[in-house]
């Protein structure tokens, strides 16, 4: 390793900017969370799932198959897809031998089809006739789908999602006709072979891993996806100069500035490390500043390793105090705590004078992409300093902190916004009708009027309190 980074650095010396490339040149690591799901709903087998080698992984397949609404969906997603591949000879087989569809192992699997049953959908009403049997298959695909809107992440567009379930006029004779003609004569583009409703073309594993799924579907709607660290990882490479980081320590810690970085993208980049591999750090210290995001005294909740909190105060408003506290409680924890190793989160370049005045110490540093600034990855890069980018990281991982820290700061704004006594309001009442009321009658009319009170919210977002009772 030390021969490739100098080897990097030698490099980064002559062409500083492809130095910084080189320096954290990896092959991003795939996530195939969304692709399974969505090969789970189309109808994809279980043997695919088995196999360690395709990209859909079995321990979603479990998961969805346990999920009463994935498993109608993907039952009727299977049975519309054979219904489409072996329509001609399903007709044949009904007219010539008087057969029924349920009758019909060799097209229609009969497990499918009594486990929809036991799901409590009847869909076999008239099974002599395979196009009523398709559009119902259809309309109930299209009634049902939004039911499995939340086993996808909150930031992916349901409305190009959903979509690919749902056959264009797929209650008609004229609209089923179409899509099996697309399907017959593409079906060797299609996912695994399985009906989908998209304009086919060669686009080879459209479920490879999910940054490529996600990536073409926005495409197929005009729209494109930017956000790759939703749908990657950082690749081993990144991972593993991590781990050999904390496993050459002796004792290490982290070391957070938070008003210089982001507590969501810290939170994805430790809960994607492996836990195991972590458990030699000491504890994680968060510098805070009250013109950070909340969230950062959240993040103990989240993550495997122990968290000391420290809120700085301003004594100027404008003036942090937290690059001082940084440096000061970094020394004190190598040359008091014999702390030797530091993974300093922060993208702030004055750090850079604490890392050239601590030569014994070992650092490694966490930054951001939009904040790090180029003089501080050439400084880190010349002194063969390893560093990486958290917002690099799969963000899957901080979306639980998000959704928290969001409920959080919604219900003390809405409190806030909303911060008036019931029995204060009264008061007002009284005075401006003048009606005068004991303590008793007063409680009484205020249970019964607490009862008609009511929020309502318009499709522009206004919050309204409004009194239901008679006016």
């Amino acid at each position: 390793m030390e021969d490739k980074n100098a080897f990097v650095n030698s490099i980064g010396s002559l062409v500083p900017d492809l130095g910084s490339k080189l320096a954290l040149m990896h092959a991003h690591g795939e996530q195939f969370a969304i692709v399974s799901a969505v090969a789970y709903l189309i109808g994809v087998p279980k043997r695919i799932f088995e196999n360690e080698n395709e990209p859909p992984k079995i321990e979603i397949y479990q998961k969805l198959d346990s999920d009463k609404r994935a498993r109608i969906i993907r039952n009727l997603c299977i049975l519309r897809t054979r219904l489409e591949r072996y329509f001609l000879k399903i007709c044949q087989a009904i007219q010539r031998e008087n057969r029924s569809m349920i009758g019909m192992p060799e097209y229609m699997p009969i497990d499918v089809m009594q486990q929809l049953k036991d799901d409590g959908i009847d869909i076999y009403k008239n099974t002599k006739d395979p196009s009523p049997f398709l559009f119902s298959l259809n309309q109930n695909i299209k009634d049902r789908i939004n039911n499995c809107r939340s086993l996808f992440p909150a930031w992916l567009s349901w409305d190009y999602l959903s979509k690919i379930f749902i056959m264009p006029d797929g209650m008609t004779e004229e609209g089923t006709k179409k899509a099996a003609e697309i399907f017959y004569e593409h079906m060797q583009y299609y996912p695994y072979q399985l009906y989908i409703n998209w304009i086919p073309e060669d686009e080879g594993n459209i479920l490879y891993n999910d940054k490529r799924f996600v990536t073409l579907l926005y495409q197929w709607n005009n729209d494109e996806f930017t956000d790759m660290s939703l749908v990657s990882d950082v690749g081993e490479n990144t991972k593993a100069n991590i781990y050999s980081f904390i496993e050459d320590s002796e004792k290490c810690i982290f070391i957070v500035d938070c008003e210089n970085s982001d507590p969501y993208n810290l939170c994805a980049a430790i809960r994607n490390l492996d836990s195991e591999k972590l458990s030699k750090i000491g504890k994680v210290i968060l510098f805070d500043d009250v013109h950070a995001a909340s969230a950062w005294e959240m993040l103990g909740s989240y993550i495997d390793i122990p968290v000391e909190y420290i809120m700085i105060e301003r004594l100027k408003d404008n003036k942090s105090l937290a690059d001082v506290k940084v440096v000061a409680r970094t020394c004190k924890e190598f040359y008091k705590n014999n702390v030797d190793s530091f993974v300093l989160v922060s993208s702030d370049s004055d750090y850079w004078g604490l890392i050239e005045e601590l030569p014994e110490a070992s650092f490694l540093v966490m930054v951001e992409h939009e904040k790090c600034s180029y003089a501080l990855k050439e400084a880190l890069i010349k002194n063969d300093i390893f560093y990486c980018y958290i917002d690099d990281f799969y963000a899957g991982g901080g979306e639980e902190i998000k959704k928290d820290a969001i409920r959080k700061e919604f219900a003390g704004a809405l409190k806030n916004a909303l911060d008036l006594n019931i029995y204060d309001l009264m008061d007002s009442v009284l005075e401006k009708t003048r009606v005068k009321l004991n303590q008793s009658e007063t409680k009484t009319l205020l249970k019964q009027i607490k009862g008609q009170i009511g929020i309502e919210i318009s499709d522009d977002g206004d919050v309204t309190i409004r009194y239901k009772g008679k006016k």
